[in-house]
């Protein structure tokens, strides 16, 4: 906590007085905090006790993100003090991990501390970032320095025993897995630990493992988190929303996405009609592709039927193409009048993930550098599907057995 210098308020809690004289914490100025002022030395003294816990917090904070550089992190990079063995005890993994402990939350949800990194083993594919130490995809940097073209995809890479309907088809089966386990009182960490024991079964790497340094196999992100939600000790609890987010990479290098959001127990009517707009959403704009549909129309129609259900488009984020990369063009904004480029055609693999919000379309980035959530703590959906543009219309590659065409049903997704 810091005030102005002579003629402001007091630091010490409860004091009155103004600041007469420049007399600042020295231990604030060593550190290079901002300049702390007290009336006086006795003000200063009464108040020390209390105000050096000020002092312990910015050792930790400097020394996570020392570390950070010292180890080659990436600016996504998740601080230190967050993680710890699945085997301790309740109390220490259900802490707050050290980057939460100043931060001011917009709604309910804690983080946890979470489990450590699960590893991969030799035999297992593995896409450029696995192994970097700031898991930096240098193919997708490039790309973006490049790329000119949005890449279109012959029948031998969609169809070959290793391509890119078979990403897509092994995304498709983790997902159902994790969307199995779901269910009050499971931890999103056991939810990871399925996803990636189910990708080791099949021989494909999860994609999100280590990609700019994101920790876990999975994104799973509960109510206010909108994305990028990292799976931890938290257990669900009855009337949470969850959305599960499956990426995973062959032995063909290529990458299948896909998303749901499911129902844990019994979840009141406002998010009935939260997680029913995004499945719509989504389904409004799937009906749209085929060849000649410029991309950024897709935006108008998620929109408008996001707002005649009371709800609203994320801004921040959008779909994209995928295939050899992670990500890559198209960029596939969901939200009207966007700027996004592009007409399709024949052979276009990406994805659509409309994120739609009960209130604010307004996003913040939490302390771990991933998690998305609203600004105003209300709960948000999605749905994602990656998707091929055919002569006709489109294909679902991720779509559930027997599915050509998303359809509502509520008990798909109850848990």
């Amino acid at each position: 906590m810091s005030s102005s210098a002579v003629g402001g308020a007091c630091a010490s809690p409860g004091c009155d007085k103004v600041v007469s004289q420049r007399l600042a914490c020295p231990k604030c100025m060593q550190m290079g905090l901002p300049p702390t002022y007290f009336c006086g030395q006795d003000c200063f003294k009464n108040n020390y006790k209390s105000h050096k816990s000020i002092h312990a917090l910015a050792q930790q904070i400097q020394a996570a993100q020392q570390s950070q550089v010292a180890t080659g992190g990436h600016r996504k990079t998740p601080p230190n003090g967050v993680v710890c063995d699945a085997d301790a005890a309740p109390e220490v993994r259900l802490q707050l991990p050290t980057w939460a402990q100043p931060y001011e939350f917009s709604g309910r949800l804690r983080p946890t501390l979470l489990s450590p990194k699960r590893s991969v083993p030799a035999r297992v594919p593995k896409p450029d970032y696995a192994n970097d130490r700031g898991g930096v995809s240098n193919s997708e940097q490039h790309d973006r320095a490049s790329n000119t073209a949005i890449r279109v995809f012959s029948s031998k890479e969609l169809d070959g025993e290793y391509g890119l309907r078979h990403a897509c088809r092994m995304g498709r089966e983790v997902l159902d897995v994790a969307g199995k386990a779901l269910r009050p009182g499971v931890t999103t960490d056991e939810i990871d630990r399925i996803v990636h024991e189910a990708c080791m079964e099949r021989g494909v790497y999860p994609s999100p493992l280590n990609y700019y340094n994101f920790p876990k196999s999975v994104c799973t992100s509960v109510n206010e988190v909108i994305c990028h939600g990292i799976p931890d000790y938290r257990e669900l609890q009855e009337g949470d929303i969850c959305n599960v987010d499956i990426t995973t990479y062959n032995k063909g290098g290529y990458h299948g996405d896909l998303n749901e959001t499911f129902f844990i127990g019994k979840v009141d009517e406002d998010g009935e009609r939260l997680v029913k707009t995004a499945f719509d959403c989504l389904a409004a704009a799937l009906a749209m592709v085929k060849p000649g549909t410029l991309y950024r129309d897709l935006g108008t129609t998620i929109q408008k039927l996001a707002t005649a259900n009371k709800c609203s488009v994320v801004r921040t984020y959008c779909g994209h193409g995928i295939g050899s990369l992670f990500h890559t063009a198209p960029n596939v904004p969901h939200y009207h009048k966007n700027k996004a480029k592009g007409i399709m055609k024949v052979g276009h693999v990406f994805t659509v993930e409309p994120m739609i919000n009960l209130g604010s379309p307004n996003d913040k980035t939490w302390g771990d550098n991933w998690t998305a959530v609203t600004t105003d703590g209300k709960r948000s959906s999605q749905f994602e599907h990656t998707v091929l543009v055919t002569p006709n219309g489109c294909e679902l590659l991720t779509a559930r057995d027997n599915e050509p065409v998303m359809t509502w049903d509520h008990d798909l997704l109850q848990r």
